[in-house]
């Protein structure tokens, strides 16, 4: 299973469409391929707290309205699990 972060930059679909033409004809052709949407979420340093990201680029804190640069989740390819039979 991977683990695609919403501002990662991967589009799941085209990514599913290549796995499938990869394997095509393999030993692996058939495979299972799972994909986990991760969302985007943001930190504010004032407020110390984590928050969903709205927008691709602007994280505004929704406690005391600064905006936040801080991405704590959100950008991530990560192959979290293989399973082989």
């Amino acid at each position: 299973m991977l683990r695609i972060g919403a501002l990662s930059g991967v589009e799941p679909e085209a990514l599913r469409l290549a796995f499938d033409t990869a394997v095509e004809g393999t030993p692996a052709a058939g495979a299972a391929f799972e994909l986990e949407a991760v969302p985007a979420r943001g930190h504010c340093p004032i407020c110390d707290i984590e928050f969903a990201v709205e927008s691709d680029y602007i994280f505004t804190c929704p406690k005391c309205g600064r905006i936040s640069g801080e991405l704590v989740q959100g950008r991530e390819m990560e192959l979290a699990r293989i399973e082989i039979s």
